[in-house]
């Protein structure tokens, strides 16, 4: 079954020194847009975490946050060039603008990069590492959850807009069929009015008849309808690679319909295509929504 590309999940995990909480959102785009907010002592594992939404997710722009809270002791070095390079700037605004006060501890320390964690290693806690992991997981489970039952909805609006579709095809074949005595009937009755009371000669008005009916014929324009109406039916069921496949099959249907209008001057067809090309138009608005 096809999924919807908006949804929303949450996943936590604890271990002994920390805690992870991490929340994924996602909204439509034409391919895999990621963006990965990671605290600063993650960073390294930025490219996991994308391998693990790409293997789960199709399209989308999904936004992911990761929040860790460590619960044991931190350790914390002074950045000194930084600081240094701040003092030597405060000391040049006193100088130059005869001010008198002094930089307060308390400045210092509120100072970006001042302070950091300490890196006694290079390697994380490999517990921590599966906790994360664990965290990302159950919020990509919670919105593929999520995803599925927007999808159903989609599901049920897209039928339902085929359904109305086909309604109208058996009008516009019935019309079609009666076309070429339509246009027979027409052009006999022009002749009359060019040629009163003259000598119509039947043989050529039928031929006349069936060459104007040929250049309106959307036997074929019909045809495919029903054939591009049975593959949405099938990709939706299927889902997989969903949203590309519509796109491509409602493309082509938006061209049948636009056809079928410009072949034939007929109100019945005109009328009944206008309402497939509709029905079409909000089909290609609904699938944008599908993954």
């Amino acid at each position: 079954m096809i999924k919807s590309m908006t949804g929303f999940g949450q996943g936590s995990a604890e271990g002994d020194n920390f805690g992870v909480r991490v929340d994924v959102r996602s909204v439509n785009n034409r391919f895999l847009d990621l963006h990965v907010r990671l605290p600063q002592e993650l960073a390294s594992l930025e490219i996991s975490v994308k391998k693990q939404i790409q293997a789960a997710l199709k399209r989308g722009r999904v936004d992911i946050t990761v929040q860790v809270e460590q619960t044991r002791n931190a350790t914390f070095e002074i950045n000194r060039p930084l600081v240094t390079g701040y003092l030597k700037a405060l000391s040049d605004l006193k100088t130059e603008f005869g001010l008198s006060d002094e930089p307060t501890l308390e400045l210092l320390a509120k100072l970006p990069g001042a302070l950091q964690v300490s890196q006694t290693s290079n390697e994380l806690d490999p517990a921590l590492v599966s906790g994360v992991t664990a965290a990302i997981q159950r919020s990509i489970d919670a919105l593929s959850a999520m995803r599925q039952i927007e999808g159903q909805e989609l599901a049920n609006e897209i039928n339902a807009r085929l359904d109305k579709i086909e309604q109208q095809l058996p009008a516009i074949e019935s019309e079609a069929g009666r076309l070429p005595a339509i246009y027979r009937d027409k052009l006999a009755k022009r002749l009359e009015e060019l040629v009163p009371g003259g000598q119509i000669d039947q043989t050529r008005l039928a031929q006349e008849a069936v060459v104007l009916a040929d250049r309106s014929d959307i036997s074929e324009e019909i045809a495919r309808l029903k054939s591009h109406i049975g593959q949405i039916r099938e990709v939706v069921l299927d889902g997989d690679e969903a949203g590309k496949r519509l796109d491509f099959l409602l493309q082509e249907m938006n061209r049948e319909a636009n056809t079928i209008l410009s072949k034939s001057s007929d109100l019945t067809i005109s009328d009944a295509a206008i309402i497939v090309k509709t029905e079409v138009e909000k089909l290609r608005e609904q699938a944008q929504n599908v993954e």
